[in-house]
């Protein structure tokens, strides 16, 4: 999946509101073909840079270079390649999602036929609504749509900010197998912005985590997660047995909250099939592991020690 060529640049990025640096020295690559996860806690600077890299507000400091172009001197011929939906998309609710498309498609300058835009419809699992008005549509619908209104100029790289909120968890599913569809089948570069750390485990192959406006880590998703110790909420028959049958391990002092039949633990990814195995044959009837990923507990283990 990953590339050499650089797509997206960024370098000593920063953005002052006032009093407020909202990104503060941000720096990273985004290479071709990456589903490029950008993490972080609802007010931590996604947005804002988002809105740099898509020349809507300018940087206090720093660069960017997409496509290895210096987007402050080459901002309409980078645009021009770039498909984005920043927060919620707008459309003409009382027109067919066609017509919707077909109106976007003469705004974009570029001829864009009528066979491309019903073959995004069937790309994004709604050609069959393509003529039913858009205010009849779901939320996920309607950023199912949105996505194909980012695809209408066959862009190289697609920015999506918090595609999926807001939405269920049937409509969470179709934009996360759109996004790997786009990935591996339309070879798209894909920078995805979400505070849901699990959602990006699913989709994206590297990764950034921004807090508080500064680049907390950055990597490949699956040595970031695998090297770091994860809660894993355990379910058991009898919470009590358990706990007698791990007072002599590694795991005692790991043990956290306990209720009703389930407890929690701190361990590494790679003890979890351990731990159920050491219970099984010690008598204990385990119903369930489950690995919990939260952002926040994430940020915990990384930033620990760190002022």
């Amino acid at each position: 999946m990953n590339s050499s060529e650089t797509v997206i640049e960024i370098s000593g990025l920063s953005k002052r509101f006032k009093e407020v640096l909202a990104v503060n020295e941000v720096e990273f690559k985004v290479h071709k073909g990456d589903v490029f996860g950008f993490l972080g806690p609802n007010g931590a600077g996604k947005s804002t840079t988002i809105r740099m890299i898509l020349s809507l507000i300018s940087p206090t400091a720093g660069s960017i270079k997409i496509f290895g172009k210096s987007l402050n001197e080459n901002r309409k011929e980078i645009l021009t390649n770039i498909g984005a939906i920043v927060e919620k998309p707008d459309f003409y609710l009382y027109l067919p999602a066609i017509k919707n498309l077909e109106i976007l498609a003469k705004i974009s300058g570029k001829e864009i036929s009528k066979k491309r835009i019903l073959e995004l419809l069937e790309l994004v699992g709604l050609k069959d609504r393509a003529k039913s008005k858009v205010k009849t549509f779901s939320h996920g619908m309607k950023q199912r749509l949105g996505i194909a209104q980012a695809l209408l100029h066959n862009p190289e790289l697609i920015v999506l900010d918090e595609p999926t909120t807001g939405l269920d968890p049937q409509g969470v599913k179709e934009i996360r197998d759109l996004i790997i569809h786009l990935s591996k089948e339309e070879n798209k570069t894909i920078f995805l912005s979400s505070h849901v750390l699990s959602e990006i485990e699913l989709v994206a192959n590297r990764m950034l985590i921004i807090n508080k406006g500064s680049k907390v880590v950055e990597g490949e998703v699956n040595q970031l997660l695998s090297s770091k110790t994860l809660k894993v909420t355990i379910e058991v028959e009898n919470v009590e047995t358990a706990k007698k049958v791990l007072e002599s391990t590694r795991w005692n002092n790991q043990i956290e909250s306990i209720t009703g039949k389930k407890f929690s633990i701190n361990m590494e990814n790679k003890d979890i099939p351990e731990v159920n195995k050491y219970l099984v044959e010690n008598g204990v009837m385990v119903n369930a592991l489950v690995p919990v990923r939260s952002l926040e507990d994430y940020f915990l283990t990384i930033t620990a020690g760190v002022k």
